[in-house]
Parts: structure tokens; C-alpha cells; sequence
């Protein structure tokens, strides 16, 4: 039986997961990209920005029930819409409030570099695995990363304390969503990737609706075309394609394994920060970037070879 991205979780392998993964981890290096080419241009703040993504996705996932001629999935238990709906919300808003106050690089590569220790930890604390030497090592090296790249790029202008804060934010909820997920795979628990998404979007379009509101809904009518493409090209690649696959894949892949996939967004975004953007990088946030992306990539190596030895 072939799969596809929205199909239940149990027709995927694991390869296809991982494919789901890094699909889905491109898709979101250019939502970020997306975002920056709105602020100043379009009259959408962060937190409207967030509330269009999420209803959008909702539509768009909603026509693709319809056209396929599938019946609305049923709504989630309370605790998997709630955390996934809050864990969703904080992780989008954050992410674009960084981009906003730190620049599209920074704030992806904070986001995601951190996202994985936070991961690591929580899963030590909540779900009792073992953190060891690895991933003490890893926690400690994306800590000095992170120093690196907060005292050292400061005073370049290039990195800005209240953006590095909101991406650490952005972090908390995106690892709070992982680890929801890896509990749920441990209790034998699966979702229907299709119900994740659309009840996570639509959660999080509801908590913003009023503050989007308050702080300018609608989009200023001076290039209001190239405001409709961004907003629909957001809605339709990385929110409704990019999260689609991400719980698919979830299902199927180990939770530290797929924070390192991701970590294909920050490098993707970076790229694109300063090849399409002309952002400036200095030394130090690269040096500190390197550390950061290389600790959680020993702690994903060493992840991999404990699951090999069957012990994880």
C-alpha cells in the first residue's frame, strides 16, 4: 500500500519518514525568507503574519479533504490539540518575532540549533531516558555555541539579544510538540498526521485572531498582489505541505533524529539570508553557529549508534 504525505501513520517506513523530514525541513528554510520580504512592505506585523499562515493552512488543508473527497478527521484528544495547538502557536509567533528582531539567519539558526538540546533534556526530565555523555556534551557545546554567538555577534549588529530570546522561545515550542510526540509513540499512541495539522493550524488561527486584530489585520493595499502570492506561497508550502509531512514522519522517526534533519532549515535559510537578502554574518556568529549546529550533530551521531546497539 502506497503512502502519502497525509496518509496514516502506519503505511510509512522509516525511509519514507525520513524523506517526509527533509522535505518538510527545506520547506520551512523559506518561510522565514517569505517573512523578511513582508516586514516593512506589507503592513503585517509578526503576529498577524502568524494568524494568515494558520488560517490559510486550515483553508488549504480543508480543500484538499474536499477535493479528495475525504471526510473531516476527527478531532484530536484534548491533550494532543492543546499541547500541539499551544507547542505550534509559541513556535511560529516566536520564529517570526526572531526573524523580525534578529534577521532571517539568526534567528533559524537559533531556533533550530537549540531546538534538539531542549528536546534532549526535556526528554531526560519527563521521560526518564538517559541523557549520558553525549548528550551532556552536546548540551554543554550548544550552550558555548550559543555564548559565541550572542557575545561575539552582538557587537557586529548582527545578532540581537531580544531576537536570540525569542528564537530560545520558538525552540521551547517546537520541542515541546517533539516531545509530546515521542511520549505518545512510547504509550503505542499514533495520530493521524492530516488531524495534527489541521486541528494544530486552527488552534493556533483561534489564540490570534484578537491579537492580529488589535495590531493590524489586513494588509496595506501598496503591492497588495506580491502580499497575497507571499502569504499564500507561506500558507500552502511551509504550513499545510512542510507540517503535513512533519507529523507524518514523526510517527515513524526517532525524535532526536528528526531535530537533526531540521537542521537542513538553518542551513538552507542562511543561505538564503545571504545570498537573496544581504544579511551580514560576522565571524563570530559563524563560530558560534558551527559549534552550536556541530554539538547537536554529535548528539544525533550518538543517538544513531545507541538505537544500533538496541538500547534505546
Amino acid at each position: 500500500m502506497s503512502a502519502t504525505p497525509l496518509s496514516a501513520p502506519r503505511t510509512l517506513t522509516v525511509g519514507r519518514g525520513v524523506c517526509y523530514l527533509l522535505v518538510s525541513a527545506t520547506s520551512w528554510g523559506t518561510a522565514g525568507a517569505a517573512a523578511a520580504l513582508l516586514y516593512g512592505r506589507s503592513g503585517l506585523g509578526p503576529v498577524a503574519l502568524t494568524f494568515w499562515r494558520s488560517a490559510g493552512g486550515v483553508a488549504l488543508l480543508l480543500l484538499a479533504c474536499a477535493v479528495r473527497g475525504r471526510r473531516l478527521p476527527k478531532r484530536p484528544p484534548f491533550s494532543q490539540l492543546s499541547i500541539n495547538g499551544l507547542g505550534l502557536t509559541l513556535f511560529q509567533i516566536a520564529y517570526f518575532e526572531a526573524v523580525a528582531g534578529t534577521g532571517l539567519a539568526v534567528a533559524t539558526v537559533v531556533t533550530l540549533g537549540a531546538a534538539p538540546v531542549l528536546v534532549a533534556l526535556g526528554a531526560r526530565v519527563l521521560l526518564r531516558e538517559r541523557l549520558g555523555l553525549a548528550g551532556a556534551t552536546a548540551v554543554a557545546g550548544a550552550v558555548t555555541g550559543l555564548a559565541v554567538l550572542m557575545l561575539g555577534g552582538a557587537g557586529s549588529g548582527a545578532v540581537r539579544p531580544g531576537g536570540v530570546a525569542w528564537s530560545l522561545a520558538s525552540a521551547a515550542g517546537y520541542a515541546c510538540m517533539t516531545l509530546y510526540g515521542r511520549r505518545s509513540a512510547q504509550r503505542g499512541v499514533t495520530a493521524d498526521p492530516l488531524a495534527s495539522t489541521l486541528y494544530s493550524f486552527l488552534v493556533c488561527a483561534v489564540l490570534l485572531l484578537p491579537f492580529a486584530a488589535g495590531s493590524g489585520l489586513l494588509p496595506q493595499a501598496e503591492g497588495l498582489g506580491r502580499t497575497v502570492l507571499l502569504l499564500v506561497y507561506i500558507a500552502a508550502v511551509p504550513t499545510a505541505l512542510g507540517y503535513g509531512l512533519y507529523f507524518a514522519g514523526m510517527a515513524v522517526v526517532r525524535a532526536t533524529t528528526a531535530s537533526v534533519i531540521a537542521l537542513i532549515e538553518p542551513v538552507s535559510a542562511a543561505v538564503i539570508a545571504v545570498a537573496l537578502l544581504g544579511e551580514h554574518l560576522a565571524p563570530a556568529t559563524v563560530a558560534g553557529t558551527g559549534v552550536l549546529l556541530l554539538s547537536v550533530t554529535g548528539l544525533a551521531l550518538a543517538e544513531a549508534r545507541q538505537a544500533g546497539d538496541g538500547r534505546a
